[in-house]
């Protein structure tokens, strides 16, 4: 029986590349992450305020962002602070430049 590439384990970086991949997958994620990049931080009400949408869907969006390492929150009680997490912020970008090249 011939092997397709779906039959293969991926590489770890195939794996991360499409975890970002799929946390970018939705424009509120992708606002998001540009506005988180132009602050040092913010807390989920000060998203609230940019974003047309409620506090509990803006909550499950910053989830999917940290469940794929692109954020990072900091509890500051009794408000969370998230910030982007640099390291894997590079590490998307690389990964998507490598994808594109």
């Amino acid at each position: 029986m011939k092997r397709t590439l779906l039959d293969s384990n991926f590489d770890e970086q195939t794996e991360q590349l499409a975890a970002f991949a799929k946390a970018l997958g939705h424009p509120t994620r992708v606002t998001i992450l540009k506005h988180l990049e132009k602050q040092s931080c913010c807390f989920t009400g000060d998203l609230v305020e940019v974003l047309p949408i409620s506090q509990s869907t803006v909550s499950q969006h910053l989830k999917e962002l940290k469940n794929a390492g692109l954020i990072q929150g900091e509890i500051k009680p009794p408000r969370i602070k998230y910030c982007i997490d640099k390291e894997n912020w590079a590490k998307a970008k690389s990964l998507f430049a490598t994808l594109f090249e």
